[in-house]
């Protein structure tokens, strides 16, 4: 063992690689491919004081080792996961083409994380990628995720960026990096695909019992544990895109391979906030059919879900068309409970307690106006917590005071009052989101190696729901533009 691997050690790694002991179907053994001069861009000193990891007396030479893959800590095990997934709408068999899970931390209150690189360079699954990744995406991924962390939605984060000190070649060359992404696991509904699709019934049970025992072990004694798994899946699905509604984020690839099982939102590729309301947002450069767009998320969550309840229909019954006629009635009851959260959702966000048999009417015509006049989605809601921020007549529109007057009435109801509702405003109602061109500005600068744009923009992030001074610049949509913005899947 060198110095160098003696230092990384110190940070406190606690490794159990319980998914490396999986069969072999399941992973390939695979280290990261070395990469020319490492140099650490940012690393996340709150998530490592939440994983119990300390970096501080680690040289930055050796972190920059580390986190490019180069060197890796005592008990680490690193493999590439095999999955399949349904990219949109068309089936593949997949893997993990760019990224290598270095191990199975468990910090000290017993949470497990796993840590694991991506753009680490080619795997048994890379197809004719180069396995690498470019800074931008990297960058955003660990700006967005690490906003969705505070905005309050289940999510990976992001531990650390480096630069790998080489180039990838995409339209043009690009400065090379690798992200550390941890996440409670990477098992997807594409991970139960794959393994549905090699037809190996033993395989399926090993994968069906492992995620039960790392996920959701309150199931261990039920009745019918795989009915009960796709329904609690389902739920926690559920919720996660009630919170991407709840804050006007738009996923972008929700493909079956980019879905968690532990319900984290997960793979930040083309993903977006809406600045103006418009329920057919997209902004993937690669979605031509506006397959994911903002108001077919809830849709395409459980088109997904079902691709997963087919892979578990052996285990659900014997008889196959009983199990076929069960999952189905799951899956057919999505609407009625996403519909039922959705609307407590939109309650919360304009501060009614209680139910109302108006209160559908109300929320949907609030929605129809903004649309109608291209309102800011998040602004308008802050324009209704008393929220400053630049100056928009469209308030004052006839249509929009009518309106407002009419939500006024509804808040009286329930002993509601104005400290009351706001405080409950707050709480969902963000007044800063990662807006886009903010996001756009950050990894421009930080592409030409001035990265105080970017941690100026991470630290206003940090309080998304707090009122904070100078604070205007990041609540403004961006700037009028024939040129309509986009995103791309930085493979």
């Amino acid at each position: 063992m060198t110095n160098s691997n003696i230092d990384i050690d110190k940070a406190g790694w606690s490794f159990d690689n319980t998914y490396a002991k999986l069969p072999e179907d399941f992973l390939v053994k695979q280290t990261p491919i070395p990469v020319k001069s490492p140099e650490i861009i940012i690393l996340n000193k709150d998530l490592s004081k939440d994983l119990g990891l300390d970096f501080t007396n680690i040289k930055e030479e050796n972190l920059s080792q580390l986190f490019s893959g180069n060197l890796l800590p005592t008990g680490s095990e690193s493999i590439a996961q095999a999955y399949a997934g349904h990219q949109f709408g068309h089936f593949t068999m997949l893997g993990d083409g760019r990224a290598v899970l270095m191990g199975e931390h468990v910090s000290k209150n017993g949470d497990r994380h796993d840590i694991q690189f991506k753009g680490s360079g080619k795997t048994p699954f890379s197809r004719s990628g180069d396995g690498r990744a470019a800074l931008g995406p990297m960058l955003r991924e660990y700006i967005i995720s690490e906003a969705m962390h505070e905005l309050g939605v289940p999510t990976t984060r992001s531990l650390a960026v480096v630069k790998t000190g080489e180039n990838v070649i995409r339209e043009i060359h690009l400065p090379g990096a690798i992200l550390t992404r941890i996440a409670a696991s990477h098992i997807r509904v594409g991970t139960f695909q794959y393994i549905a699709a090699t037809q190996k019934e033993q395989n399926l049970k090993v994968l069906f019992d492992y995620v039960i025992n790392r996920h959701y072990p309150n199931i261990k004694n039920s009745k019918n544990q795989a009915l009960d798994l796709l329904k609690t899946i389902m739920n926690v699905q559920i919720n996660l895109v009630i919170n991407w509604m709840r804050i006007g984020f738009i996923h972008g690839v929700m493909n079956t391979d980019n879905v968690s099982i532990c319900g984290e939102t997960i793979d930040y590729g083309p993903c977006a906030f809406m600045d103006t309301y418009n329920p057919d947002t997209i902004f993937s450069s690669i979605d031509q059919q506006a397959r994911y767009s903002f108001s077919n998320q809830p849709k395409i969550i459980k088109w997904n879900l079902a691709r997963f309840a087919e892979c578990i229909i052996t285990l659900i019954d014997d008889n196959k068309d009983k199990a076929v006629e069960i999952a189905t009635e799951v899956i057919n009851s999505f609407e009625r409970i996403y519909e039922e959260k959705w609307l407590n959702m939109m309650r919360d966000k304009l501060g009614l307690f209680g139910e109302h048999i108006n209160d559908q009417i109300l929320i949907t015509e609030l929605l129809k106006w903004m649309d109608k006049n291209k309102a800011d989605y998040t602004n308008t809601f802050c324009f209704l917590m008393n929220e400053k921020f630049s100056d928009n007549e469209i308030y004052n529109d006839e249509n929009f005071l009518i309106w407002k007057k009419r939500w006024k009435d509804r808040l009286e109801l329930n002993n509601n009052n104005q400290e009351k509702y706001l405080k409950l405003m707050h709480s969902v109602n963000p007044i800063i989101i990662p807006r886009n061109h903010k996001v756009e500005e950050a990894l421009t600068a930080a592409n030409n190696g001035d990265l105080e744009v970017m941690n100026k923009l991470l630290a206003v992030l940090k309080k998304p729901y707090e009122s904070q001074n100078s604070i205007i610049d990041f609540q403004s949509p961006a700037p009028s533009s024939d040129k309509a913005y986009q995103t791309f899947c930085g493979t």
